[in-house]
Formats: C-alpha cells, sequence, structure tokens
C-alpha cells in the first residue's frame, strides 16, 4: 500500500513538473517570438492605417436602397 501511494505521488510530482516546465517555455518563446515581430516589422500597425483611406461619399441609388431597407426593418 504504501508503495502505491510513493508511485502516486511521484507520478502526480513528475506531471506537475512537466506542466510547469511546458509552461515556462511556451511564454518564453512566445515572448521571444512576440520580441522578433517587432524587431523585423516595427511599423506594422502604422503601415496598415495609413494605407487604407476613407470615403464617405454614397451615391443616391445607394443612400435610398439604405433608407428603404431601414424604413422596412424599423416598421416605419
Amino acid at each position: 500500500m504504501e508503495n502505491l501511494l510513493a508511485e502516486a505521488l511521484s507520478l502526480t510530482l513528475f506531471g506537475m513538473g512537466f506542466v510547469f516546465v511546458f509552461l515556462t517555455l511556451m511564454v518564453f518563446l512566445t515572448s521571444i517570438m512576440s520580441w522578433l515581430v517587432q524587431k523585423i516589422q516595427p511599423n506594422l500597425a502604422s503601415a496598415g492605417a495609413s494605407s487604407i483611406q476613407s470615403t464617405n461619399a454614397i451615391d443616391e441609388d445607394t443612400m435610398s436602397i439604405i433608407k428603404k431597407a431601414i424604413k422596412m426593418h424599423t416598421g416605419a
């Protein structure tokens, strides 16, 4: 009986140790990957925002379709 408990304790500690090592390694590697991405492409966020051009012009046909759809949806 005592041998069985010792084996269970050993297996439990081994499993917990393995999970701890795996999670620590995963956090370390994720941090390294994040650092590398920031070093390779430092202006990634600003490059995407500057290339988008906003246009607020909607032609009359599209505007009338939108108004009719809103009117149908609201039941007014």
